[in-house]
C-alpha cells in the first residue's frame, strides 16, 4: 500500500465523526443543507472505503493477510492503550459493506423531516463507530467504537421508529409492539452482551505478559487453555447476541421492524456483522483453544438459527418481520461457517456477511418504500403491486433471489462455501443448512408472487413506484449483489489470506 492509504484509513473513521459534530453547529431550520451535508459525508466515506478495498487487493499483503496500513499513537502508555488502526482483507470487505449501506441509508433518510438534525448526528456517529470497530487494533478502542455503534440505536429507534399494531394479525385488539419497547429490548440485550465482552477484554489485558490492549501483541501471546475455556464463552455470547445467535436473538426482529428504513438497513445490513466480526477477530484469533473446545456448541446453536429463522420467516404476516427473521436465519449461516473452523467455511461466512448485508439493505429499501406509499406491511392485503411499482418489484425480486441462493448472485457463492465447510465438519449439519435454504426459497418465492404479481387491488391502483433516490440506493446495492455473484473469485481472494492465517493458528 502507498503511504497516503494511512490517511485514508483514518479518514474513513473520522469523516463521519467530524461530520456529526459539524451538523451540531448547523441551525435545525436548515434541514435541506443538513441532509445534503450528510449525503456528501457518507458519499465520500463510501468512495474511500471502495478505494481502500481495491488498494488492499492490488497489494501483495492480501495474500498473507497482513494488516496494513498501521496508525499507532500512544494514548495511555502506562495502561497499555494505543490508538492503533489497521486492516486486512476481512476488514477491507467490511469497510466496503458499511460504506455502501451507510450511503444508501443516507439517501433514503433525506426524506426525514422530523428533527433531521439530531437524526443525522446519531446516524453518522453510528457509521463512525462501525468503521472504527472494523479497523481498531487496540481492544480498548475496539470496545469504544463498538459502544459508539450500538448506543445511538436506542434513540434512532425510540424517536424515529414506528410501532407495530397486530390487530390485523391476532384476535386481541390490544396487542401492539411499541417502538420504545423494541428500542429498550435491543439496548438490554446488547448492553448485557457488552458487559460480557468487556469482562473478556479485561481478562485478556490482565493475563497478558505485559498488560496491554494491543491486539497485535495479544495475538502473539499464548494464553493458558483454562483461561481460554473460561473466556471464550463470554466472547461467543457477548458478540453472538449482536450477531443474532439463538436464543439471544429475540431483540433483532423487533428492532428491525421498529427502526426507520435507513436505520433498519444499517441494523440488519451492518450492525449484526459486528458480532460475527468480534467472534472471528477476538475469539478465533486470540483464543484458538477455547474456540476449538466450544465451537461444537456454537455450531449447534447456529444450526438452530438457520432452521428456526427460516421457519419463523415463513409464518410471518408483516413484511418487515419476514425480513427480520430471514436475517436471523442468514446470520445463522455466518455463525455456522465460523464454527466449522475450516478455511472454506470461514471464508464463506465472511463473504456471507457481505452478501447478507447488501441484500438485506436492499430488502429494506423496497419495504420502506412500500410502507410509505400504502401505510401497511400486511402481506394479507398487499398484492399485484408490480403493475404500478415495477422498479420496486425488480429490486425486491433481485434481493429475494440472492437470499434464496440463486447462482449468479452473491448469496449463492457465499452459501456454497458455507455448505461445503459444514459438510466437511458434519454431513448432518450441512444437510440441515441446505434444508433451511429450501425453506427460504419457499417463503421468498411465495412472498414475491403474493405481493407483486396477480390481480391488483383497487386500493393500490394509485400507488407510485420507487423515487429516483430509492432507485439509486437500490441500484448501487444491486450492482454489488450481481458483481459478487458473477465474479466471486477476487472477493474470495481478498479474504482468503486473512482467513487462512487465522485457521492456521488453530491447528
Amino acid at each position: 500500500m502507498i503511504t497516503s492509504d494511512l490517511y485514508y484509513l483514518n479518514l474513513v473513521v473520522l469523516i463521519p465523526f467530524i461530520s456529526a459534530l459539524v451538523i451540531l453547529l448547523i441551525p435545525a431550520n436548515y434541514s435541506r443543507y443538513i441532509s445534503s451535508f450528510a449525503v456528501v459525508a457518507t458519499g465520500v466515506t463510501m468512495l474511500i472505503s471502495i478505494y481502500l478495498c481495491i488498494s488492499y487487493y492490488l497489494d501483495d499483503n492480501y495474500i498473507t493477510g497482513t494488516f496494513s496500513p498501521l496508525t499507532s499513537i500512544q494514548w495511555l502508555p502506562s495502561l497499555g492503550i494505543t490508538f492503533q488502526l489497521g486492516m486486512d482483507g476481512i476488514s477491507a470487505l467490511m469497510l466496503l459493506l458499511n460504506g455502501l449501506v451507510a450511503f444508501g441509508g443516507t439517501l433514503i433518510a433525506t426524506r426525514i423531516e422530523n428533527r433531521n438534525k439530531e437524526f443525522f448526528v446519531l446516524y453518522l456517529l453510528l457509521v463512525s463507530g462501525v468503521n472504527g470497530v472494523f479497523v481498531a487494533l487496540d481492544l480498548f478502542f475496539f470496545f469504544f467504537f463498538y459502544e459508539l455503534a450500538v448506543i445511538p440505536m436506542y434513540l434512532l429507534i425510540a424517536i424515529w421508529g414506528s410501532s407495530t399494531d397486530f390487530r390485523t394479525f391476532a384476535k386481541s385488539q390490544d396487542f401492539a409492539r411499541t417502538k420504545e419497547y423494541s428500542a429498550m429490548k435491543l439496548v438490554i440485550y446488547l448492553s448485557l452482551g457488552s458487559v460480557l465482552v468487556w469482562v473478556a477484554f479485561i481478562g485478556l489485558y490482565m493475563f497478558s505478559d505485559i498488560h496491554t490492549f494491543d491486539f497485535m501483541i495479544l495475538r502473539e501471546q499464548e494464553f493458558s487453555r483454562e483461561f481460554q475455556l473460561v473466556m471464550f464463552p463470554l466472547i461467543a455470547i457477548g458478540f453472538g447476541s449482536l450477531a443474532g445467535l439463538w436464543p439471544f436473538h429475540t431483540w433483532s426482529p423487533d428492532g428491525h421492524v421498529a427502526a426507520p428504513t435507513s436505520v433498519s438497513m444499517l441494523h440488519a445490513g451492518v450492525l449484526m456483522k459486528l458480532g460475527a466480526y468480534g467472534i472471528l477477530r477476538i475469539g478465533l484469533e486470540l483464543m484458538p483453544e477455547g474456540a476449538a473446545f466450544w465451537m461444537p456448541v456454537v455450531i449447534l446453536l447456529a444450526t438452530v438459527n438457520v432452521v428456526y429463522g427460516a421457519i419463523s420467516a415463513m409464518g410471518q404476516n408483516d413484511l418487515k418481520y419476514v425480513i427480520g427473521y430471514s436475517s436471523v436465519s442468514h446470520m445463522g449461516y455466518v455463525l455456522l461457517g465460523l464454527a466449522t473452523l475450516n478455511v472454506l467455511g470461514v471464508t464463506g461466512a465472511v463473504l456471507q456477511m457481505f452478501s447478507h448485508g447488501i441484500m438485506t439493505a436492499l430488502f429494506f429499501v423496497v419495504v420502506g418504500g412500500i410502507y410509505e406509499r400504502t401505510h401497511t406491511r400486511d402481506i394479507g392485503v398487499l398484492q399485484g403491486l408490480f403493475k404500478n411499482m415495477p422498479k420496486s418489484g425488480l429490486l425486491f425480486t433481485i434481493a429475494g433471489l440472492a437470499s434464496l441462493g440463486l447462482p449468479g448472485l452473491s448469496g449463492f457463492a457465499a452459501e456454497l462455501l458455507v455448505f461445503i465447510g459444514a459438510f466437511q465438519y458434519n454431513p448432518i449439519i450441512g444437510s440441515l443448512g441446505v434444508f433451511a435454504a429450501a425453506i427460504t426459497a419457499v417463503y421468498i418465492l411465495r412472498l414475491i408472487g403474493r405481493i407483486f404479481f396477480g390481480p391488483i387491488d383497487d386500493k393500490w391502483k394509485s400507488v407510485t413506484d420507487s423515487s429516483r433516490v430509492e432507485y439509486l440506493a437500490g441500484a448501487i446495492l444491486v450492482a454489488f449483489i450481481v458483481g459478487v455473484g458473477v465474479w466471486p473469485f477476487p472477493w474470495i481472494e481478498l479474504i482468503d489470506g486473512s482467513v487462512s492465517s487465522i485457521i492456521g493458528n488453530l491447528s
